[in-house]
């Protein structure tokens, strides 16, 4: 089904898959298909993922996809500070700078947070003297104040921003939420201490309590059922760590794991985060020289 938009309504010509730019005013838009219209129908599962006619499906055309600014380096002007446009510093690389991220394209802030992403290996002076002290990323320039943190801002963007909602309201959800939050640094220091060593027993006891962590909810894959902060937090991660220990260490983290497998096939049907996500030999060359040495 192709499909032409004439203002704010959608024309169905055939039948095979609508295309519809990515950053579509979705809430305006109706649709005329044999001559009767059907109203839009606004369905996230944490992201901008829509359906609507009935036996019609609809994809976001790539075309119209965020142009990613280059990183700034030490040689780059600095954008305009304290503006009044949210700014988000992040690096391409960095897994805690990716959540941001993440939450950012989750509530479809592409066009009210500007992105502004950072050369890690050869850092401006200015982002440390103009922006943001402690010189690390993420940070989140808003309301004329800098702030960092990448677990401190992904509550901020999902409780300071509209769109989508990352947080459940149901409240053995939210205490569920805050114990996973708690247990994400033993969750990286156990698998660290893997790749760093022969053994793998830390990193298999961790991917244990994950897959016990996404069994305790059934109304959906992720680890509150829906898409929610928590697997914004873990993802970035996991993505990192699976290629290493499957490459390197000749263990997949998804064997036996059925849930944590489901988990993985969801996240990479979030636009919002693949969009963020690395080439996996990127990922895996990193940790290499990361951990190999140390071998």
């Amino acid at each position: 089904m192709a499909a032409s938009s004439i203002g704010h309504q959608i024309h169905i010509n055939v039948n095979s898959p609508i295309l519809l730019p990515l950053r579509t005013n979705f809430s305006s838009l109706s649709f005329t298909f044999s001559n009767a219209k059907y109203p839009l129908k606004w369905n996230h599962i944490g992201c901008p993922k829509i359906c609507a006619l009935p036996a019609v499906p609809i994809i976001a055309s790539g075309s119209s996809r965020e142009i990613l600014p280059p990183a700034l380096d030490s040689s780059s002007e600095p954008p305009a500070i304290f503006d009044g446009t949210p700014k988000l510093y992040i690096s391409y690389s960095c897994p805690y700078a990716q959540r941001t991220w993440i939450a950012r394209n989750c509530k479809a802030l592409q066009e009210e947070i500007k992105l502004v992403p950072i050369d890690l290996k050869n850092r401006p002076d200015w982002y440390k003297e103009k922006v943001y002290p402690a010189n690390k990323v993420p940070s989140l320039e808003h309301n004329n104040e800098v702030k960092g943190e990448s677990m401190d801002l992904i509550r901020y963007i999902d409780s300071n921003f509209e769109g989508p909602s990352l947080f459940p309201d149901d409240p053995s959800k939210r205490e569920f939420a805050e114990e996973l939050f708690s247990y994400f640094d033993s969750f990286y220091k156990a698998v660290i201490s893997s790749l760093k060593e022969d053994k793998i027993n830390d990193a298999i006891a961790a991917f244990d309590s994950i897959e016990t962590a996404l069994s305790k909810f059934v109304d959906g894959s992720f680890f509150l059922g829906s898409l929610s902060l928590v697997d914004i937090a873990y993802a970035p991660f996991i993505e990192r760590f699976q290629p290493f220990l499957f490459e390197v260490k000749n263990y997949d983290i998804t064997t036996g794991r059925t849930k944590l497998a489901a988990w993985i096939k969801e996240m990479n049907q979030i636009e919002g985060y693949t969009v963020t996500k690395c080439d996996p030999k990127e990922h895996l060359e990193n940790y290499k020289r990361r951990f190999l040495s140390q071998l």
